[in-house]
């Protein structure tokens, strides 16, 4: 029974720092965008993202680092689909933004 224990535990363990790992991932990308480039693709500011982001990654940590059940667990769950919304929706999104004078770029 104490076997079956400690695989759950590492297992959890493992899954909590790839959703870290997913949250760092989406602050740092966060962070470094232009905030005019959020406000260029409609989807959101900048500081709205890089709280939503900074705090998925706070619970991350606490949930990797404190515990990974009961409540932490379920925010991890909330965390990571945030992280993961930026990555999948909102990255792509601000990364086509070209900086230019032009219809079609710089001239």
């Amino acid at each position: 029974m104490a076997i079956a224990y400690g695989i759950q535990y590492y297992l959890y363990l493992a899954l909590g720092l790839v959703a870290l790992g997913i949250e760092i991932w989406a602050l740092a990308d966060c962070v470094k965008r232009p905030a005019a480039n959020f406000e260029a693709t409609m989807k959101r500011t900048k500081g709205f993202w890089t709280a939503m982001t900074g705090g998925a990654a706070a619970v991350g940590a606490l949930t990797v680092f404190v515990t990974s059940t009961g409540l932490f667990g379920l925010l991890q769950i909330v965390a990571v689909i945030a992280a993961c919304v930026y990555l999948a929706d909102v990255k792509p999104s601000v990364a086509e933004v070209r900086g230019g004078s032009g219809p079609y770029g710089p001239w």
